[in-house]
């Protein structure tokens, strides 16, 4: 028992020690560590703005900055030195970028990062030069790298951040709300009572005059998007928002079909010749098809050292006419390599698929970087014409 206790006792003695080591060399470590990256930001200055002259820090609290916005510097020449972090391909980038008092990119570095040096962090060094002299409209025509599509697409929306923070700074107003963000903000003042909580209704009927439905959880209606509008509508098809008589129409009108809309299960043993992708698949009252079906993208068929395989496939609704035609089309899970391939579960993406045949199906513009993830989710959507063909009886 003694031994027992003694064994304990020595095992917390050497935990303590343990700690206290660890903290006394943090404490020596983090000022060094701070000094360095101080000591980089402050030559970042110059490197940046040569033609500064000398920079005063400004205090960032009193305004409402971008998130990625961590110091701002006022130049003696006019216009701002903005020291940004975010995460490209690894988290903790940290970018400068100079903005001249008309609004102008006029350098960037990145002064701390973890990206794979020969890949996102050369690229990065390529990248910078086609930023400078830009202004915020312009930033979006600076394509991202090849290969190093997730650094750069992160450098070049921190410089964006910079563009807008030095409106801010300057006593200009920016909405620096993100595209989400901003689309949230516009279903939830379509329909408040919904609390924010919204699921994106999937097609399976065609319906006129409607580009888009959100259907509130809690069952308190729907909000119906056309062109920019968007329009609230009750549980009981009531239009909330003020709007011309036709698209009232249409709304009411889309609302009672997707109401109306009921499916069956189709039993896949009774048709020969189906792919092995197809998951399962149910039929309308109206004869449209609801299409499970798997894609092998980047996760199933590529993989290296900097980005492996997940062994997953890209799961996707498709629904179609009986004639083959795609009416509507959602990603339903993927593990496509982070901000490259996942981009095929964004609606930008799958949504290019809307409307599209058999004989249109390919004209859609491809994942930047991710090939394999592309073709995979296409070769999926051919798969899915090829089973209402044989559910139609025809041939293949």
């Amino acid at each position: 028992m003694k031994k027992s206790i003694y064994s304990i006792m020595v095992l917390v003695c050497i935990c303590a020690t343990v700690s206290v080591l660890l903290a006394l060399t943090n404490s020596i470590t983090a000022p060094i560590i701070k000094k360095n990256e101080q000591k980089n930001a402050n030559a970042a200055l110059l490197e940046v703005y040569p033609d500064g002259g000398s920079f005063e820090q400004m205090n960032i609290k009193s305004y409402t900055l971008p998130s990625t916005v961590t110091e701002a510097y006022s130049a003696e020449k006019g216009g701002y030195v903005i020291k940004l972090e975010t995460s490209g391909y690894s988290s903790g980038m940290v970018i400068m970028c100079a903005v001249s008092e008309d609004g102008k990119v006029v350098g960037t570095k990145i002064i701390a990062s973890a990206e794979t040096p020969s890949i996102g962090g050369a690229a990065a060094d390529k990248f910078a030069p086609a930023l400078v002299g830009k202004e915020i409209g312009d930033i979006d025509s600076v394509d991202t790298i090849s290969g190093a599509t997730k650094t750069t697409a992160a450098y070049r929306s921190a410089v964006k951040d910079a563009l807008n923070a030095s409106v801010i700074l300057g006593g200009g107003s920016v909405d620096i709300r993100t595209e989400e963000e901003i689309f949230n903000d516009n279903l939830d003042a379509a329909l408040p009572r919904a609390e924010g909580k919204f699921n994106k209704h999937f097609f399976v009927e065609v319906v006129e005059g409607v580009d888009a439905i959100y259907v509130a959880e809690n069952n308190t209606g729907a909000v119906c998007i056309i062109g920019e509008q968007f329009i609230g509508v009750d549980a009981n098809n009531e239009v909330l928002t003020e709007c011309s008589d036709a698209d009232a129409q249409n709304v009411k009108n889309a609302m009672t079909t997707i109401k109306a809309t009921t499916t069956t299960e189709l039993d896949l043993t009774a048709y020969e010749g189906l792919p092995s992708q197809l998951i399962s698949a149910e039929r309308t009252e109206t004869g449209n098809y609801i299409i499970e079906i798997k894609g092998a993208g980047y996760g199933i068929v590529g993989g290296d050292e900097y980005h492996p395989a997940s062994g997953e496939y890209i799961y996707i609704d498709v629904s179609l006419t009986p004639d083959g035609k795609v009416i509507d089309c959602m990603t339903i899970s993927q593990a496509e390599t982070d901000g490259i391939g996942s981009a095929c579960a964004d609606e930008k993406f799958y949504g290019q698929f809307d409307g599209k045949t058999e004989e249109t199906y390919n004209d859609i513009d491809a994942i930047s970087g991710a090939t394999m993830t592309t073709d995979g989710y296409k070769k999926a959507i051919s798969r899915a014409f090829e089973c209402v063909k044989i559910f139609e009886g025809g041939n293949v």
